[in-house]
């Protein structure tokens, strides 16, 4: 990690370097290009326009009205039985093995 973060710097370092050098050579006009676009770059990235925004609010297939009318009708079912929390039925049970039970056999941590 040590040695990526020297890496870093130095890199940093020499393109610092190479920016002063290029200014102090050639001027200000060779920098203003490359300053527009990484400006425009950077403008277009935090600000997208409207057509390329996402849009998160709203699905992006329309339900049909047959699985709208399913959902309003478990949710009108969900609301009289949530306050009396009754268990429901299911068609499986439980078979007890062969092997028998011992206390040996119970996980201590259960």
């Amino acid at each position: 990690m040590k040695k990526q973060a020297i890496l870093f710097w130095t890199f940093i370092a020499l393109a610092a370097v190479g920016i002063l050098t290029s200014l102090w050579n050639k001027g200000v006009s060779q920098l203003v290009i490359p300053l527009i676009v990484f400006g425009v770059v950077f403008l277009l990235y935090k600000y997208p326009p409207r057509r390329f925004a996402r849009k998160t609010s709203s699905p992006k297939i329309k339900p049909s009205a047959r699985t709208m009318a399913k959902v309003n009708a478990q949710s009108g079912t969900r609301k009289s039985s949530s306050s009396s929390k009754k268990r429901k039925d299911y068609p499986f049970q439980v078979i007890q093995g062969q092997k028998g039970k011992s206390d040996e056999d119970v996980p201590k941590y259960h």
